[in-house]
C-alpha cells in the first residue's frame, strides 16, 4: 500500500507532510511552485519548465491546500496560480528531506 498524508501543514511559505508511512516530507514553498507540473507550467512538447525562479517571488506560500481523492493534493498558491495538482507519487518523488536525497542518488 502507498504512503498518503496522514497531516499537511503550512508555516509561512513551507509545507510540511507526515506521511501514513511515518516519514516527514518538508518543502519551501518556491521549491514546489517551481516543480509544478501542470500545463501552464510545463512545456506540452518538450517537457520541460516554463518557470524560473526569477519569475516566481521569493516568499511565495501556500493559501490553501486542497486533498483531492485518494492521490493528490491542489494547491492555491500566493501568485494567483491554482492549477496544478501534486500526487502523492510526485511529492514523496520530490522529498528535499536528506534521506530521500541520498536514496535517488543511490538510484542514478
Amino acid at each position: 500500500m502507498k504512503a498518503a498524508p496522514q497531516e499537511i501543514k503550512t508555516s509561512g511559505s513551507a509545507i510540511s507532510i507526515r506521511w501514513s508511512d511515518g516519514h516527514l516530507s518538508c518543502y519551501e514553498g518556491l521549491d514546489l511552485r517551481l516543480a509544478c507540473r501542470c500545463a501552464a507550467c510545463v512545456d506540452e512538447w518538450t517537457h520541460e519548465s516554463l518557470l524560473t525562479p526569477e519569475r516566481i517571488a521569493p516568499d511565495i506560500r501556500p493559501r490553501a491546500i486542497e486533498v483531492m481523492g485518494h492521490y493528490a493534493i491542489h494547491i492555491d498558491w500566493s501568485d494567483g496560480h491554482n492549477t496544478g495538482i501534486y500526487t502523492y507519487d510526485y511529492l514523496k518523488e520530490v522529498c528535499a528531506c536528506d534521506e530521500c536525497k541520498k536514496k535517488r542518488s543511490f538510484a542514478v
